[in-house]
Order: C-alpha cells, then structure tokens, then sequence
C-alpha cells in the first residue's frame, strides 16, 4: 500500500518544525531591529523574501513565528489531550450515569463557545497574550478530545478482552489505561494532528485580532493584521505569512490522512 500523504505530510511538517528550531540558534537577521531605510524591499540576495514596513525580515519573523505557532498549538492540544482523554475514559466506563451526563453536558456547554468567543472573555479579564490563547484554544480541544475518548472506548467496553479483564477481577480504573487506552490511541494520535493544524489556524486568528502573542514576538497572523492595508503596496507583506500558514495546515493534514491509514488495522493486515 502506497502512503501518498504521509510521506509528503511528514516533509513539510519537518521542514516548518526545522525552521523553528533553527529560530533558537540562528535567523538572518535580529527580528526586533529596525531599518527603516529598507522598509518595504522586495526580495533580493540579502533580504530573502522581503523587510516590512518596519525594516524587519520577513524570513526572520516567519521562522520566529513559527516557534511562536507550534508552541502554542502544542500546548493546547496538549490540555485537550491531557484533560479530554481522563474525562472521555471516565464517562465511558460510567456510561449512562449522572457521572456521564455531568461530562457531557459539560462538553455541551464548552462546544458553545467558539475558541474566539473563550479568548475575548479572558483576554477580558488577564489581558492579551500567548499564554491566554494557549488556555482559549486548549479548553476548547478538551471536548473534542472527551467526545472522542468516550465514544471509542464504549465500543470496545463489550469486547472478549474487556470482558476476560473484568473477570480476571480489573476495576474501571486499570481496565481503562490497560485495555481501552492502548487501543484507542492510534485514534486520538490522528486526531492530535487534526487539532495541531486547527491550532495553528486558531493561533493565527487570534493574533490578527490582536488577541495572540504580542509584539515584539512575530506571530503569523499579526503579520497578516499589519499587512492587510499595505497589499496594494507590498503584497509579498501578506503572501509569505500566508504561504507559511498554508503549507503548516496542509502537511499536517496530509499527514494525519496517512498516520489515519497507517494505524489503520485493517490496512495493515493488507501490508
């Protein structure tokens, strides 16, 4: 069986995840340096793909914000995962109880509210910042995760192995992180990867509104804010975050498809 998205999927996912790491050692040039004189060059052999109205590489600031998106989207699918998976395994193994009920009709409530919506009401309250999309974006990836977990697991719940375990004496608890867990995880890494791409798109949204990271930190979507009244003027302002956006969404699509086919047991028997 020929993987045709993962391997394509795995390069640009590597080669985005390579440029923000080299941001750690190395850029072109100091993204919080300003040369006005060269404000608006179009790409040349010094300044790769162009400086903004501030002077500052475009190059620079996209490998800088790079680390800014991967950071905060893996961190807020991290609490998803962290605290929707617990709350998917609970409710499973309590299904039909108020205990369940209680889980999901929290799911409900949290579904509700938009990522954006969550983010305005705590940027209300503790301001702007990474730290504050971080928490939007993860409280809003904990019932996906939850819905997921518990819907898994209750079809396995019924199965000879479940049922030889809770023979063998296994409560819930150990029945949970021994059985269903390990057998539902190629589930939850495909839609870890799902979740990453729309973190980064939320990453993104939330810092065109001015909700994100906050200068002087680069962030992809603050670049596209800043440069929506300047396209007529420079338009490679818009196209290169863009692209950068784009093509991180796309690998990590491309790439959860294939990890989706390639943990898939029935294809694998195929192999």
């Amino acid at each position: 069986m020929k993987l045709r998205s993962l391997v394509p999927g795995a390069v640009l996912v590597l080669l985005v995840v390579s440029a923000a790491l080299l941001s750690y050692l190395w850029t072109p040039f100091d993204v919080t340096s300003l040369d006005i004189r060269n404000k608006f060059a179009s790409p040349d052999s010094v300044h790769w793909l162009g400086t903004d109205h501030l002077g500052r590489d475009i190059l620079s600031m996209l490998m800088v914000g790079a680390r800014t998106s991967i950071a905060v989207a893996l961190v807020a699918v991290g609490i998803g995962m962290g605290l929707g998976v617990p709350l998917g395994l609970l409710a499973a193994a309590r299904a039909h109880s108020w205990l369940d009920e209680l889980i999901m009709r929290g799911n409900d409530l949290v579904f509700a509210f938009p990522a954006l919506l969550i983010a305005i009401m705590i940027t209300a309250v503790f301001g702007p910042g990474a730290v504050n999309a971080i928490i939007a974006i993860g409280i809003f990836n904990i019932p996906v995760f939850a819905r997921l977990t518990r819907g898994a697991a209750m079809s396995l719940w019924n199965r000879e192995f479940v049922l030889a375990a809770r023979v063998a004496g296994k409560g819930p608890l150990r029945i949970s992180l021994e059985h269903l867990l390990p057998n539902i995880s190629n589930l939850l890494v495909v839609q870890g990867t799902i979740q990453f791409s729309l973190g980064i798109l939320a990453e993104a949204g939330l810092s065109y509104v001015g909700l994100g990271a906050q200068p002087p930190i680069p962030s992809w979507g603050r670049m596209l804010a800043e440069s929506q009244t300047l396209i007529s003027l420079a338009p490679h302002l818009a196209l290169f975050p863009g692209l950068a956006i784009v093509i991180t969404v796309l690998g990590l699509n491309l790439l959860g498809d294939g990890l989706r086919d390639w943990l898939d047991p029935r294809l694998r028997r195929e192999r």
